[in-house]
């Protein structure tokens, strides 16, 4: 789980648009994901509303343990080609 960032404190935080992922209930099963559509508190500690990719619903969602959160707005824009090699 995302445990803690370190510009809003402890605790597990997300935006719009981030992407929950979580852990399959047995080992070997797979997980799901989803992306956060909407807050229910302004500081991004859950509950969240989220859009699940493997049906399309949208449900209210409390994180447990075995989830985590993907800030996808963090991430640089990676290039079309994949990674680039750089000559020394």
């Amino acid at each position: 789980m995302n445990t803690h960032a370190p510009h809003r404190g402890p605790g597990v935080h997300a935006e719009v648009g981030d992407q929950i992922v979580v852990g399959g209930p047995t080992v070997g099963s797979p997980g799901r994901d989803g992306e956060v559509v909407a807050l229910h508190h302004p500081d991004g500690t859950p509950p969240y509303d989220v859009r699940w990719s493997d049906t399309g619903r949208t449900t209210v969602y409390f994180p447990g343990p075995d989830a985590h959160v993907r800030h996808l707005h963090e991430q640089p824009p990676q290039p079309a080609g994949g990674r680039r090699r750089t000559e020394q």
